[in-house]
């Protein structure tokens, strides 16, 4: 006889959802997934090659969601690869550096890449990454959020160097994922909202990870 865990676990199979990273070079893009999977942080920068893949499961209070994280270079070389992966995304994670003016600046063009392969058929969050690097600010809180708000989107700033707010951007995607049992307006009325800190934490655990990364140097 089945338990009734598994009789629930046939009928509310794992939804699994796709999130694609964008930014310029260098923002922390990898340093925030990694951040999220495995809470470190790596201090010797490596470029991504291509596009690197990473998946985690998270358990929120009554779901349970499979997160499948694409990191995606920053370099304009890579640049042809990438709407490719936007294509079938549920959510954009578009991150600068707060002491870069000119990657928040180039925010822009990810943000309309998005919009032109998605429409409004996805969320995506603005994320101000590097908060530790305060003291070297060149975009203030006010202006991301501003820019959040002017393009509907979610926002929140981050530094995926000591873990700031890095949990709590992860948990508030899962909740605002599209189609979810239990959410209020689906991704609509998740869009312009700054992400507290203060949010309760969540039950994370990953249950094994994929990996490709394609190199630019293969496909010429």
């Amino acid at each position: 006889m089945a338990t009734q865990s598994s009789v629930g676990s046939y009928s509310n199979p794992l939804k699994k959802f796709k999130l694609v990273f964008l930014g310029e070079q260098s923002v922390g893009k990898t340093s925030l997934i990694t951040r999220f999977m495995y809470d470190s942080f790596d201090n010797m920068y490596q470029a991504t090659i291509g596009i690197d893949f990473l998946s985690k499961t998270m358990y929120l209070e009554d779901r349970t969601v499979r997160l499948q994280l694409w990191d995606t270079a920053g370099q304009e070389r890579f640049r042809s690869l990438i709407p490719s992966y936007i294509r079938d995304s549920s959510v954009a994670v578009v991150v600068y550096d707060i002491s870069n003016a000119k990657s928040f600046q180039n925010t822009r063009k990810w943000v309309d890449d998005v919009r032109g392969e998605r429409g409004n058929d996805v969320i995506i969050v603005l994320v101000g990454n590097k908060t530790d690097l305060n003291d070297k600010r060149e975009v203030t809180t006010a202006q991301g959020e501003e820019e959040a708000k002017k393009n509907n989107l979610m926002f929140i700033e981050t530094s995926a160097k000591v873990g700031h707010n890095v949990k709590n951007l992860f948990k508030r995607i899962a909740q605002a994922l599209p189609g979810m049992e239990g959410s209020e307006g689906s991704q609509g009325a998740s869009q312009s909202e700054f992400l507290s800190p203060s949010q309760s934490a969540l039950s994370l655990e990953g249950l094994g990870s994929g990996h490709c990364n394609f190199c630019l140097g293969r496909l010429n």
